[in-house]
């Protein structure tokens, strides 16, 4: 039978007895107790300060966590375990330092060689700032060292060291330094040294702008164009883009180096200006790229002026106009049925100085560049007013009784014209009607005799014929003429009274039928 082994109650304090840590950081202590089944912890300061931290048990250990270390917690700590009727005590001790990023420098003015320069390095929330050194050096040649030893500050505190000198020619270009060193060799920590440099660099420029089209300075449409605005300045310079539309110079949304054309558009050609201005020198520069969107024909618009509906005789002016890159060709043609008439055009204007009916049709407009075409077309309507005016009269304008005269009129227009013939009355107009051109006199008295009047027209205008028709007596055929004498002496009680009765039927004949009306119809000319 082995031997049972009884372990020692014993404590112990874990990372280590003695803990350096930085203003901010999480420190956890650990106090674990061996032998024993139920201790019992506590922790406290030496000098009864409070904890600063969060105790936790957790069985045979318990921890005291710092989730940021504070100045304050800078104390000898002691955790205290009991077993039974058994304790145990162990101290240890937190240390603490700030020295958390390196030093800025600053320069006061531009150095320029001949003229003072300030230099200043700051070093950012330094704690124990009594054991501070600061070193500013040109190259390896210290120009300036300064300590704090007599800095008793209870607090991290940014400390600040100036520099007065002046630069010389061959100083620009060369590195300035600040070195800080917080040296305490009984703090086990690291950096204890941390360097910023800074070229002594003269401000400068801008000068040798250029802008840098990606992927170039000509793109098709869709496509994502970037424009670089690369300059040498220092300090770097303020950027502004601009663009020229048409005879304005228009600004652009962007204010850095790089102006972003997402999905250009054809309109997005035009010449784009970078202007770079260093604010310390007051100098500005200009740089400019003319930039090409690639696009086949758009916007074609074909237009007349006055309108599409003018007079014979008008001056008529056809322009076509369209946008595209590379830059469109303009074609004007004249469709007339299955004709075709290439016109010539200046700068795709066509003009008609007196227009004629044979100019009415279709014209058509085709703009094309090596991308693809696109076309438009108006039909233009010359309209005329009657003209080339023929009147014909049959059988003629002399005519006997009885008969019936035929008037036919043909004209040359566009609407076509309409026609009324008017006889001249002092009391009254009388009005005919024509079926296609022609008017019809049925069975003539001597009352047709006279002056008429032919009025054609339409909505451009009008034009009258004037036409006289004489009526002569009505020719008797002699055997006829015997006939009644015979019938007349015969029967003489008779006779009388149906001759009253042919004379009344007679002029009853003339006053309805003298001008029989047809209906007009429209006339197609």
């Amino acid at each position: 039978i082995l031997p049972i082994v009884v372990k020692a109650f014993e404590m112990e304090i874990t990372p280590a007895n003695r803990i350096v840590a930085q203003v901010g950081e999480r420190v956890v202590l650990t106090c674990n107790a061996t032998g024993c089944a139920s201790p019992s912890f506590s922790w406290r300061i030496q000098t009864d300060n409070p904890l600063g931290g969060t105790v936790t048990y957790h069985g045979t250990y318990s921890t005291l966590t710092m989730n940021a270390v504070k100045i304050e917690n800078a104390h000898d700590y002691l955790c205290t375990v009991c077993c039974e009727h058994e304790k145990k005590e162990k101290s240890f001790k937190i240390e603490v330092y700030s020295f958390p990023s390196d030093p800025v420098i600053e320069v006061s003015t531009s150095l320029a060689a001949g003229e003072q320069a300030t230099v200043t390095c700051k070093i950012p929330n330094v704690y124990p700032s009594d054991r501070l050194e600061v070193l500013l050096k040109k190259e390896d040649h210290i120009l300036h060292e300064q300590n704090f030893y007599e800095d008793h500050s209870t607090n991290a505190e940014t400390k600040t060291v100036t520099y007065s000198f002046n630069p010389t020619a061959e100083d620009i270009g060369k590195e300035i330094s600040c070195v800080a060193k917080l040296p305490i060799d009984d703090m086990d920590f690291e950096p204890k040294e941390r360097v910023t440099s800074q070229k002594l660099n003269a401000n400068f420029g801008p000068k040798n702008t250029i802008i840098i089209a990606s992927p170039s300075n000509s793109a098709m449409e869709g496509d994502s164009l970037n424009l670089t605005c690369v300059t040498d300045s220092n300090p770097p310079p303020q950027i502004v883009w601009r663009r020229q539309v048409a005879d304005k110079i228009v600004q652009c949304a962007s204010e850095n180096n790089v102006l972003a054309i997402p999905q250009a558009h054809f309109t997005d050609s035009g010449l784009y200006i970078c202007e770079v201005t260093n604010l310390l020198t007051n100098k500005t520069e200009k740089a400019a790229v003319e930039i090409v969107i690639q696009a086949p024909p758009k916007n074609t618009t074909l237009s007349v002026f006055p309108s599409n509906a003018v007079k014979q005789g008008e001056r008529v002016a056809i322009s076509c106009t369209s946008t595209g890159i590379p830059a469109v060709q303009i074609t004007l043609r004249k469709k007339t049925g299955d004709e075709i008439t290439m016109l010539e055009t200046q700068d795709g204007k066509y003009t008609i100085e007196r227009v004629l009916l044979k100019d009415a049709g279709t014209y058509e407009c085709v703009s094309s560049n090596e991308l693809g075409e696109e076309s438009q077309h108006i039909v233009l309507d010359v309209k005329v007013p009657p003209q080339n005016i023929t009147v014909l009269v049959h059988p003629s304008e002399n005519i006997k009784e009885g008969a019936n005269v035929t008037i036919t009129c043909s004209t040359y227009s566009n609407p076509p014209s309409k026609m009324i013939l008017k006889k001249v009355h002092p009391e009254k107009e009388i009005i005919l009607s024509s079926v296609n051109g022609t008017f019809i006199l049925y069975n003539v008295t001597k009352s047709d005799t006279g002056t008429y009047l032919l009025d054609v027209f339409n909505e451009v205008g009008n034009n009258i014929k004037m036409i006289e028709i004489a009526v002569g007596g009505r020719v008797e055929n002699p055997d006829q003429m015997m006939l009644v004498v015979i019938a007349f002496s015969c029967v003489t009680a008779i006779a009388v009274p149906l001759v009253a009765i042919l004379i009344y039927v007679s002029r009853k004949a003339k006053i309805n039928g003298s001008y029989s009306l047809v209906k007009a119809l429209r006339l197609k000319v």
